[in-house]
């Protein structure tokens, strides 16, 4: 059996010209970064209206894996299968995973986007923009500290860190400024990964370059000895900001394995910000395509939540239909059994762990919007297994259409496509968001705690309390929440499968990012830098004296 990389390796591209003349966008309106990459001039209009938005989001993952890439991408192959002028609209992976625990992030076996080396590495730069972006707003905040602090920056109170994006656990906690005085101010510091940078969310939140400038001025860095908040705007360093991150802010087009065009463009995580790709590239889909398929990241509780309540505000388009990604596998974790054990038969199992990916549906349910299940299959799985999620599915009036696209490609997701093209036209979608946001803060994240984690009661601990009324005096209560929270759990336990019951959310931190247009509620023990595993992906990763790469997945 190939690896995905071989399968990779093996497949014909065509040139990007072609796959953006197949767009109708002009060769004047993209720019190649080689044969097979090219980003989009943000000028290109096209058709004045939208085109249908296809949402595939998941059950909570598990070390069993669910593949939602890969069916997001089988499934708009499909679509172009049947001439339904199909366009994929995905999130760029981020070196932090791909180098740790997770490999790539292309899709795999026979639905993939090409070329996946460069998407998975250093692709078109954008992160490393991104990266230097903020850790420039970084050297201007010491500099100006260190050149007189004419705005009173308190430095115990700057809430701005650096970044890096790789999972670099050292560098949760740092001390900058050490040495004498020609060296700059000593205070506490920190990094975070650059795809939980507030400056990636604003990338993937703006509409253009003038709107990613405003944002980009409205970022609090900090406060001063008065306890007033200080912006990029009063140190008048939004511009160079912004001149950092104009050739970023274009979306990226490359494809599939099928041909099948794809806007691939910012990666914020979806358990620590809002985890969709940017409005630009998902805009730019809409306006060029018929049907556009994009992802949200992690579960349906986290992505897809945060993909209705903060994106579709940015985006002015709403899903017309929610793919909810399972596996049986999975499923069966979620009911309790072993990793080593999920190649075995396990009904009981199967039927109790159902549970989670039910408690999914009916969230995206309450959204007002139909969703379709596919069932990413696994050559283990039992065909009594695969007929009862069926079963289980038809029960509560959902249909759940078996998808193979690992190992046949667009024909894989035969069965699922025709129901989605189907189920967007007889079942009317009709968005309703969760929450208003002229809601207070403390009530939007209960709303949120109870309406889709099912919590009980929600726990904010002292300090949180403390910044829920110093965001209500600056006027800051008006803003959507992203709860950033374990990927593994409805809860903040990531022990906790299933679905859990009579359990307290913790709210220890709330981080105001103005820029992007939220705030970060932190849970549990999640954190902004990633540490790497025992065993590290990047281990089996190597290149030959060719320049062939090796490992990625």
């Amino acid at each position: 059996m190939l690896s995905d990389i071989e399968i990779a390796q093996q497949s014909k591209l065509s040139s990007i010209t072609k796959i953006a003349e197949k767009l109708g966008i002009s060769s004047e309106s993209i720019e190649l970064f080689g044969n097979d990459k090219a980003k989009v001039s943000l000028k290109e209009e096209d058709k004045a209206s939208l085109g249908k938005l296809i949402l595939v989001t998941s059950i909570n993952p598990t070390p069993a894996g669910e593949g939602k890439t890969t069916v997001s991408i089988g499934l708009a192959d499909r679509l172009n299968q049947l001439h339904k002028n199909a366009v994929l609209a995905l999130r760029e992976p981020s070196l932090g995973p791909v180098m740790g625990l997770k490999g790539g992030a292309t899709g795999g076996g026979y639905s993939q986007v090409l070329p996946m080396e460069d998407i998975n590495l250093h692709f078109t730069g954008d992160i490393h923009a991104i990266t230097t972006a903020n850790n420039a707003l970084s050297a201007f905040i010491d500099n100006h500290i260190h050149q007189g602090n004419e705005l009173g920056i308190d430095p115990q109170q700057i809430i701005w860190k650096r970044s890096l994006d790789l999972n670099d656990r050292a560098l949760r906690n740092t001390l900058v400024g050490l040495g004498n005085k020609a060296q700059g101010v000593p205070r506490q510091e920190g990094f975070d990964i650059t795809v939980a940078s507030e400056i990636m969310a604003v990338l993937c939140l703006a509409s253009d370059l003038s709107d990613l400038k405003a944002r980009l001025a409205r970022i609090v860095i900090g406060y001063t000895y008065q306890k007033e908040p200080v912006t990029v705007q009063d140190l008048q360093v939004e511009g160079a900001l912004a001149l950092l991150l104009k050739e970023a802010m274009k979306p990226n087009l490359v494809q599939t394995i099928e041909q099948t065009p794809a806007f691939i463009h910012g990666g914020p995580f979806a358990n620590i910000a809002h985890g969709c790709n940017s409005v630009v590239a998902t805009k730019t889909a809409l306006r060029l395509g018929d049907y556009v398929v994009t992802e949200a990241g992690f579960g349906a509780d986290l992505g897809a939540e945060k993909f209705l309540d903060i994106k579709v505000t940015n985006l002015e388009k709403s899903p017309d239909v929610v793919v909810m990604v399972a596996t049986v596998r999975a499923l069966k974790m979620h009911g309790g059994v072993a990793v080593d054990q999920l190649d075995k038969e396990n009904l009981p199992a199967l039927e109790k762990g159902f549970a989670n990916l039910k408690k999914h549906i009916q969230n995206m349910q309450s959204f007002g919007l139909p969703v379709v299940v596919a069932i990413n299959e696994f050559a283990f799985d039992q065909e009594s297994e695969l007929s009862l999620l069926q079963t289980l599915c038809q029960e509560i009036e959902v249909n759940a259409l078996r998808s193979s696209t690992w190992a046949n490609g667009g024909m894989g997701a035969k069965e699922l496509a025709s129901t989605v093209v189907d189920t967007i036209a007889d079942k009317k979608a009709k968005y309703r968001p969760l929450y208003q946001n002229q809601l207070p803060v403390e009530d939007k994240i209960k709303k949120i705690a109870r309406n889709i984690y099912g919590a009980k009661n929600v726990f904010f601990e002292k300090n949180a309390r403390k910044q829920l009324e110093d965001i209500k005096t600056l006027g800051w209560d008006q803003l959507p929440v992203c709860i950033a929270k374990t990927q593994y759990s409805l809860s903040d336990d990531a022990s906790l499968l299933g679905v859990p019951k009579d359990f307290d959310l913790t709210v220890r931190e709330i981080s105001p990012k103005i820029g992007a247009g939220f705030l970060v509620v932190l849970t549990g023990n999640v954190l902004t830098m990633p540490g790497l595993p025992k065993r590290p992906a990047a281990l089996d990763m190597d290149v030959d004296e060719k320049g062939n790469a090796s490992g990625l997945f």
